[in-house]
């Protein structure tokens, strides 16, 4: 797994950072309007080479990597460069494999320095206009007319109507100009189709870039300005929007990075991944810059802020190839109607989005003990909720030391590496027996290991590793809701002892577990995130009471009192008034987003079998809804791993996790919502299997944005520490 910058590439991303907000500026931008074409910016990135990035070197190139290319296009995404780069990078590739007498003047022309050579996005029809970005200012453009590919060079300079956001787009008529043919045969027409699908992923990168830029400048305008008293970032009405929106850049360009991975594999969805890859940019950049200049205000709106230059491009970048919607439905036909695509070779893709080599005997191991035991008709699999545990199957893991393999083998786990740990429980994902007491248990043992006392450790942790025991979470209150950290359940001291008084709400598994992990004030003077203390209660201690709340989920969950309960201090999880650091410490575990992309994925599969039965799969609107699921089922994985590849390595989260939490959840909220839609009314029958399960996760996924932190928490953290945005809770 490698998700961070590759070494080789570092250099790339800096030398371009540094060129484009050095000679991009915005005063450069502005000037270049209304064509959008800066003759002077062209020339400096003639000397950078930057034009010839993709050349092959038989043909003079630098033949580097698509991947380095997208740095590239990012940079000048940021700082909205206002030249054709993104299409001739594309058409001099194109002429490199083309070859011949005539594709190697022309490269020579445009080094040069005095010729701009573009390209035509559109296959050519005789007198029919074509907006060709670059166009305007192209002495030439590459065009493909179904048979030929070809430079054609206008008889005079095409005229350049004023549009939207620039971009020197030219109204381009087939055939009124010195028509130059490179090739025309079969071989000519891939290379061109592949031209257009690289300047699909390069445009993506640019207006991710964009977006993020967008976004960097909303934040610093929020932190600057005030109204009624405070920052107007630490409105969450308005860091909010824009913390989803850098959630969805962020998966923008882990999609990126996903589709260039694809590409290299050669994998059967990686044309596919390009159209979803083009969508999702364009979708997220318009999102992007209508929330950062509504941050701005009327300000906004005036052209002396830089926040509408942005805005303008968000569109007219995109929309030169069309209705963005279009790739959507072309990603459907590409994914599910297996449609003919040629994908563009990358070259080398440093990225690996696969999880680290190793633990297959443990995963192997895993998978022959749930062989042995499950049993489809017994056992709830593909079933989330705490009504799927099996105390059969749980004590048979623990005694086999995989419930927590990672676990020291004094405590009853296996001292499992992280490799072989995550290799054995995705096995627990792969057979479908998924059951949350495994893992909140987990999530307490964690903690006690790193805060708990010897006592408590011998008491618990061998207990906890055999399958004998389970915990529960004891957080949320009835006044309190998602605010935790506003906990009234009172401990107070009493010699060696505490005597616990209070309440909680939610306090899922309670009925099977033997303890709780509960959080308590136990200085009610204190701030709030000051006063806390966690305690691990057993549930069976005088004065413990639990009463059964059931959901539409099919689940139960309960309310939890404690009147005058009294333990020892050793139950004591960390220092007293420390229990934020043990709770965040709890709290980082489940926010990562780990599986809700299975679920989306699951469900998309199990609605386009309804649509193949049915006879409905070539149906536009049903391929690009379907499309949709499988791009976020992609990004949400993507994002995942991101954060997995941020732990392997050490690299602080940065809101990686809690953006990745946000951004599934909401993701498999949204799928299984619209799904349920596509596929009804046969969509309503309840099952495990099939349209059950797009029913199924309709009413399980309600509940995702709540635990392990809602949402609304979670873009607040995304905002303040991904944004740099006021904290806007108290």
């Amino acid at each position: 797994m490698q998700l961070g910058m590759p070494d080789d590439s570092l250099p790339v991303q800096e030398m371009f950072e540094r060129f484009f907000a050095t000679e991009s500026t915005s005063v450069r931008v502005r000037a270049a309007e209304p064509v959008g074409f800066d003759p002077g910016l062209w020339t400096e990135l003639l000397g950078l080479e930057a034009q010839f990035l993709r050349l092959n070197s038989e043909a003079g190139g630098g033949e580097m990597s698509l991947f380095d290319a997208c740095l590239m296009m990012e940079q000048a995404g940021r700082r909205l460069a206002p030249a054709p780069l993104a299409e001739s990078v594309v058409a001099l590739k194109a002429l490199g494999e083309l070859g011949g007498e005539v594709a190697r003047a022309w490269i020579e022309k445009v080094r040069g320095g005095d010729t701009v050579l573009t390209l035509a996005l559109h296959q050519t029809k005789p007198g029919v206009v074509q907006l060709v970005p670059g166009g305007a200012v192209a002495q030439g453009i590459l065009t493909f007319d179904g048979q030929d590919v070809a430079i054609e060079v206008p008889a005079a300079p095409l005229s350049a109507p004023e549009t939207l956001g620039g971009a020197a787009i030219g109204a381009f008529t087939p055939g009124q100009g010195e028509r130059l043919v490179i090739a025309s045969n079969a071989d000519a027409a891939r290379i061109w189709t592949a031209a257009v699908e690289e300047w699909k992923v390069l445009t993506a990168a640019a207006l991710i870039g964009l977006s993020q830029e967008a976004l960097t400048m909303a934040s610093a305008y929020a932190c600057e300005r005030v109204a009624f008293g405070q920052p107007i970032g630490a409105n969450q009405g308005l860091s909010h929007p824009l913390a989803i929106d850098v959630i969805d850049a962020d998966g923008g360009k882990m999609l990126l990075w996903w589709t260039l991975r694809s590409l290299a594999d050669k994998k059967p969805d990686a044309a596919a991944n390009v159209s979803m890859l083009f969508w999702w940019a364009s979708r997220t950049a318009t999102n992007s810059v209508a929330h950062a200049l509504h941050t701005f205000g009327g300000y906004g709106l005036s052209n002396e802020y830089d926040i509408q230059l942005y805005h303008r491009r968000a569109k007219a970048w995109p929309l030169v190839l069309g209705d963005p919607q279009d790739e959507l439905v072309r990603a459907g036909r590409r994914l599910l109607l297996s449609e003919a695509a040629v994908a563009p070779d990358p070259g080398q893709v440093d990225v690996d989005f696969d999880p680290p080599e190793g633990g297959e005997e443990l995963a192997a191991e895993t998978r022959a003990l749930f062989e042995g035991i499950l049993d489809p008709k017994k056992h709830k699999l593909h079933d989330h909720s705490f009504e799927s545990h099996d105390w059969d199957v749980h004590r048979a893991l623990g005694k086999a030391g995989l419930l927590f393999p990672d676990w020291p083998k004094e405590w009853g786990g296996r001292d499992a590496d992280r490799g072989s740990t995550r290799a054995s429980l995705a096995v627990w994902q792969e057979v479908g027996y998924t059951p949350p007491p495994r893992s909140t248990t987990g999530l307490v043992g964690a903690a006690i290991l790193k805060f708990g006392t010897p006592e408590l450790k011998a008491e618990v942790l061998p207990r906890m590793a055999s399958g004998e025991i389970t915990t529960a979470l004891g957080y949320t209150e009835p006044s309190g809701g998602s605010d935790v950290f506003a906990a009234k359940t009172r401990a107070v001291r009493d010699g060696d002892d505490w005597i616990i008084n209070g309440q909680k709400m939610f306090t899922s598994g309670a009925e099977w577990a033997s303890y709780v992990f509960l959080l308590t004030r136990t200085d009610p003077d204190a701030p709030k995130h000051k006063g806390l203390t966690m305690f691990l209660v057993p549930l069976d201690a005088p004065g413990v009471e639990i009463h059964p709340v059931y959901t539409f989920m099919d689940e139960r969950t309960n309310g939890t009192f404690y009147t005058d309960v009294r333990i020892p201090d050793r139950y004591r999880i960390g220092e007293v008034n420390g229990g934020v650091k043990v709770m965040a410490s709890a709290l980082s575990q489940e926010q990562s987003g780990g599986y809700y992309h299975k679920h989306i994925r699951h469900m998309a599969e199990a609605a386009t079998d309804w649509a193949r039965r049915n006879e409905k799969i070539e149906d536009p609107r049903i391929l690009a809804r379907l499309a949709r699921a499988f791009a976020d089922a992609n990004i949400a994985e993507a994002l995942s791993a991101k954060v997995l590849g941020m732990s392997l390595a050490g690299v602080p989260d940065q809101a990686f996790g809690p953006a990745s939490k946000v951004f599934s959840t909401e993701a498999f909220i949204v799928d299984s919502a619209d799904l349920l839609d596509l596929a009804a009314p046969q969509s309503l029958i309840r099952g495990r299997e099939g349209l059950g399960m797009i029913e199924m996760g309709y009413r399980h996924s309600t509940a995702t944005s709540v635990y392990g932190g809602t949402s609304e928490v979670l873009r607040s953290m995304v905002a303040e520490r991904r944004l740099g945005l006021p904290r806007s809770r108290a």
